[in-house]
């Protein structure tokens, strides 16, 4: 899970963000950029020191400046679901076995009784499947028949 969509996850919800200078922001998340630039409404600012504050109706802090970002739980939660929700629609939406998977495919052929050649075959073979249909009636007919088993007495 990436940081950036876990700060998105958390538009219009309360979060802390510390900046490297030690200021802390308090505010509701209004929107977040590529760069994770902020910006915060409703904040409450705190000095580094801790012994001031400033109310501010909204402020915008530099994704560069930022040191820490508190995030409330609920949000990791909400996020947490998103993507295990994701999860299964991916597994049921799965749409065949994709290239590889026994099936008719390129090159097909070759997996049912008998073997089969599969793949492609060499320029030619069609001439020489009926060469060899026509030379096999004639090979029959030449071969003389089988003497008859005997009964022993």
């Amino acid at each position: 899970m990436f940081p950036l969509s876990l700060v998105n996850a958390g538009v219009g919800k309360p979060m802390r963000v510390e900046i490297k200078s030690g200021e802390s922001y308090n505010g509701h998340l209004v929107s977040c950029d590529n760069f994770m630039n902020l910006i915060l409404r409703d904040v409450i600012c705190t000095s580094a020191e801790g012994d001031r504050f400033w109310k501010l109706p909204e402020c915008y802090i530099r994704g560069h400046s930022i040191k820490y970002l508190h995030i409330p739980d609920e949000v990791l939660d909400l996020v947490n679901e998103e993507r295990q929700n994701r999860a299964m629609q991916n597994r049921n939406n799965f749409r065949g076995r994709g290239r590889g998977g026994p099936g008719f495919h390129r090159g097909g052929g070759g997996g049912g009784r008998g073997g089969g050649a599969g793949g492609r075959r060499p320029y030619g073979h069609h001439q020489q499947n009926q060469q060899q249909q026509q030379q096999a009636p004639q090979q029959q007919q030449q071969q003389p028949p089988a003497p008859a088993p005997q009964a022993k007495a």
